[in-house]
């Protein structure tokens, strides 16, 4: 594994989100931990005794893709009055409980507290997501069946 590769492993891990990854061959051995401080440490122990330790590196990297997604963020920026609905985890994000039912919710529709506004399916496990506001939804931000990380807002509401 050269070191190009060894950062692109970071980066990925960097934004996955996970706490702590552990990559192990006959050759080396690699363990990338995420602190609370959007740093990545990296530890690599070669099939030799040494052992590097790589500096840490801030998480926000932007690689020259990620420009587009950082105008997309700024266009989806809600209005000065307007809350987002943010998602409390990692996961798969699903608009209706099942294939062939209709939506939670749609543009136009009014939501209150406890209102269930989506599912996001994390490790098998579908977790129903209810408003925390109550308000119109203005707009919806992630396309069904995406991938989401924590705390990426997923509707913005106009509050009642």
């Amino acid at each position: 594994m050269d070191i190009k590769e060894i950062q692109n492993l970071i980066r990925f891990v960097a934004k996955s989100g996970a706490s702590e990854v552990k990559l192990e061959t006959d050759d080396f051995k690699i363990t990338i931990r995420t602190g609370k401080e959007e740093e990545v440490r990296t530890q690599i122990v070669a099939a030799a005794p040494q052992m590097v330790q790589a500096a840490p590196q801030p998480q926000a990297q932007p690689a020259p893709a990620a420009a587009p997604a950082e105008q997309k963020a700024e266009e989806t920026a809600p209005a000065g009055n307007q809350i987002t609905i943010n998602s409390p985890m990692i996961g798969t994000f699903y608009r209706r409980p099942s294939p062939d039912k209709d939506v939670f919710v749609k543009v136009g529709d009014v939501v209150k507290p406890g209102d269930v506004v989506c599912i996001i399916e994390a490790m098998k496990l579908f977790n129903e997501i209810e408003s925390e506001v109550s308000g119109k939804v203005v707009k919806v931000l992630v396309d069904d069946q995406s991938p989401v990380e924590y705390d990426q807002p997923l509707f913005v509401v106009e509050p009642a």
